[in-house]
């Protein structure tokens, strides 16, 4: 299979590297406007054949069977349009698209065109997640209640996306990924501190049937680096923090049992039950290496990547509803 890459900044090199590991997998050639990142890559992988600035001798080499796209998410919709129409599978960079009526039309054109979308939610391939994954739906952590997650740091402060479309991405798709039903709305509140009017702090809340609840926190100006996640359970409670070297997993046997007082019928009775902790294996394969492997073998047996654009049409419709629910102060928006 033979693939360009139209994108060689931060992310690029990175799929360059993982793509051209893969076994019957060519890259051909990739694209940058800036000449010395083409440098870069040409020093880093010689054995590429084209280096252009100019995308569109990627996008119409008959010899190209698909596009990686790793650019600022403004030029996803007209790079992913233009590799559609040209008749290659597409992969992303997230978020999938900058709005969902963008992201409904790439993929009602794949669908046409029998083409293939994927969109790089790398964390929803770690070993953490998908040991997370397990435990959810094989019961064990029994009925839900909320998905609590914190990513903050200092800086990198983006010039064209507030904090939400930065690193929120990474949590809504492992929220989505984990939980698995779509929420009835969306709350966010934000600040932008400085003058160019972009948030640099926010909070999300979604809200689900059944009383479960999403919260993620945002944040480019905290003096920490955090990346934590708590899921919380009816029988046990998993927090996973991605900072660990080693125990990035641990599930705690931890919770509460409520009971009536038939005596007193309008008092509860809780009981606070407290059990032992467990630290699973994890896998440690690179995940973007699963990332490269599922796009090229979705392709070979002509079936919907696990993250496929639908699940980046969900990624972008709550990142969308979060934006319009800062800019109306909180508002609470009601999703289809």
């Amino acid at each position: 299979m033979n693939i360009g890459v139209i994108g060689c900044g931060y992310w690029g090199p990175n799929l360059i590297r993982n793509f051209g590991a893969l076994d019957d997998v060519r890259i051909i050639g990739v694209s940058d406007r800036r000449a010395e990142r083409l440098d870069f890559i040409k020093r880093q992988f010689p054995a590429i054949e084209i280096f252009t600035q100019d995308a569109n001798v990627l996008l119409k080499h008959t010899d190209i069977d698909a596009i990686v796209i790793a650019t600022p998410v403004s030029t996803h919709f007209s790079l992913g349009m233009d590799a559609l129409q040209n008749g290659k599978h597409i992969f992303l960079e997230k978020p999938f698209t900058a709005t969902t009526e963008q992201a409904e039309k790439l993929i009602e054109v794949a669908d046409r065109k029998k083409l293939k979308i994927m969109v790089d939610h790398t964390f929803i391939y770690t070993g953490a997640v998908q040991s997370i994954k397990k435990l959810v739906d094989n019961g064990e952590l029994g009925e839900l209640y909320y998905f609590d997650s914190v990513r903050v740091n200092l800086g990198l402060f983006q010039h064209d996306v507030n904090v939400i479309w930065d690193l929120a991405p990474h949590d809504v798709s492992i929220m989505d990924y984990l939980l698995n039903r779509p929420p009835k709305a969306i709350a966010a509140t934000g600040v932008a501190h400085f003058d160019n009017g972009i948030e640099n702090i926010a909070y999300i809340s979604t809200y689900y049937e059944n009383n479960l609840l999403g919260h993620i926190h945002v944040n480019w100006l905290a003096p920490v680096k955090i990346r934590k996640t708590l899921l919380s359970g009816a029988k046990k409670m998993v927090v996973y923090d991605d900072m660990e070297p080693s125990e990035k997993v641990k599930i705690y046997d931890k919770g509460v049992d409520v009971h009536e007082d038939k005596e007193q019928i309008y008092n509860l009775l809780i009981q606070y039950r407290t059990g032992d902790m467990m630290a699973p294996q994890i896998d440690l394969t690179e995940a973007l290496k699963k990332v490269s492997q599922e796009f090229i073998d979705a392709i070979s047996e002509d079936r919907q990547s696990l993250t496929d654009g639908m699940a980046g049409y969900r990624v972008v419709q709550i990142l969308e509803a979060a934006n319009q629910s800062i800019r109306k102060n909180g508002y609470v928006v009601e999703l289809n």
